[in-house]
């Protein structure tokens, strides 16, 4: 299977699941969906060895679509990137690459076409522009990037 055409749609969010879910229901027509300031939310209690009631907080799922992002290292430390990727496109392998690229705003996702590795990239940049200057020292060589976006955050005083 070759895939030629595939149709992206990118959003910031702010942090309302109500959108995300929505854009998961209404955009099944897009291939690749990229979401920057996504909504962390408890979606279970577990009971563990050391805590009564540890919770497990996650992003918003969906059945017809692959979820990437990292994990969190902290509680209050959640990331606020994620690539969706619909299902009907799981046999192009389509894999989190934080070998290439490790930074907590910056997800790098590859997948396989024909023979070639192609890239997809979702960032979000603070208001230290943190992840752009990671972006501009790292020494990556990256080909066949297909998209960088983002929420670049860059604000102009005119």
């Amino acid at each position: 299977m070759i895939c030629s055409n595939i149709k992206i749609f990118s959003q910031k969010v702010q942090k309302n699941n109500l959108i995300v879910n929505t854009i998961l229901e209404v955009n099944a027509n897009f291939d690749i969906i990229f979401i920057q300031e996504p909504s962390w939310s408890t979606i279970h209690f577990i009971p563990s060895s050391q805590n009564c009631e540890e919770t497990l907080v996650d992003v918003v799922n969906h059945p017809n679509w692959l979820t990437f992002t990292r994990t969190s290292k902290s509680e209050n430390d959640f990331l606020r990137i994620i690539i969706y990727v619909n299902i009907r496109l799981s046999s192009f392998c389509f894999s989190l690459r934080k070998d290439v690229i490790n930074h907590r705003d910056i997800l790098l996702v590859s997948f396989f076409n024909n023979n070639n590795v192609f890239w997809l990239m979702n960032i979000y940049s603070d208001s230290s522009h943190s992840a752009l200057k990671y972006l501009k020292n790292t020494k990556a060589s990256i080909q066949n990037l297909l998209i960088m976006t983002s929420n670049f955050n860059i604000w102009d005083s005119l």
